[in-house]
């Protein structure tokens, strides 16, 4: 199937609206994407045009997007781009919406805290949350020196800097 899958970075336009109709869970908000660029004139970064974007959200996807996004929230959507137009009032309007598959905050502009969205239930039923995957150990980033067999990683010192 050909579909055009699209990433956008982009700020929450509008509060998340949230529905439950019998096929399930669905939500939906407007993302306003604003392109930058230098000025050269004025020595100064400048909004160039904003797009806008009806992001569409189902299942789980539109109950966490829900209870996570807030207007002005700075978040990265990827999805499939559906391109609209229809006549309202004698008017031919063209719209982009997408299909989201994902949604996140964007920690390039900020700081998120995650939670599982099943912690609440562990915790009511007083139990402890269990990890999803064990924690693994470090891998070794050292490159093995040109003369030598590939071994066994060389142990790090605590203060070495990683290149």
């Amino acid at each position: 199937m050909n579909e055009t899958m699209v990433c956008a970075v982009g700020n929450v336009a509008t509060q998340p609206v949230y529905r439950e109709p019998a096929s399930g869970p669905s939500a939906r908000f407007r993302l306003a994407v604003t392109s930058r660029y230098w000025d050269r004139e004025k020595n100064a970064w400048a909004d160039g045009h904003t797009n806008f974007f009806t992001v569409w959200a189902n299942r789980q996807l539109a109950s966490n997007a829900a209870a996570s996004l807030s207007v002005g929230d700075p978040v990265v959507v990827q999805g499939r781009l559906k391109v609209r137009t229809d006549v309202r009032e004698g008017q031919s309007r063209t719209s982009a919406d997408i299909d989201a598959v994902a949604i996140g905050h964007d920690l390039a502009r900020g700081t998120a805290a995650f939670r599982r969205a099943n912690a609440n239930a562990n915790a009511n039923a007083g139990e402890a949350e269990a990890p999803v995957t064990p924690p693994r150990p470090e891998p070794a980033w050292e490159t093995p020196e040109a003369d030598t067999e590939i071994a066994a990683p060389r142990p790090r010192p605590e203060h070495a800097a990683v290149t």
